[in-house]
């Protein structure tokens, strides 16, 4: 199951971190963010073992959504070891974010 993530929880979770972290930054009132929901909690079943998926409401928590200059959503950054590594914007298929995240393993 995907998780929660809010600013103060950000970098002990994801910076500190060891191996693949996928970050989705959405908000409720973002149809294509709501799409990709059900999206990640089928990779997250699939693929939990090697990447760990947090959703992070830019509503919620502004404060990291502004330093990583988040200017569209939904958009999913994957870190590796705690370092940012790749980024996507938009709704993406479940094979396409699947291919992205497998390629940095």
């Amino acid at each position: 199951m995907t998780k929660a993530l809010t600013d103060s929880q950000f970098e002990d979770s994801v910076l500190k971190s060891k191996g693949l972290v996928l970050v989705d930054f959405w908000a409720e009132w973002c149809g294509p963010c709501r799409q990709l929901g059900p999206i990640l909690e089928n990779i997250d079943n699939e693929m939990g073992e090697s990447v760990t998926i947090y959703k992070m409401n830019v509503d919620d928590s502004p404060e990291v959504a502004g330093q990583f200059g988040i200017r569209s959503i939904p958009t999913m950054f994957l870190f590796k070891d705690g370092k940012q590594v790749d980024t996507k914007v938009g709704l993406n298929t479940q094979s396409n974010i699947q291919s992205w995240i497998e390629s940095y393993k």
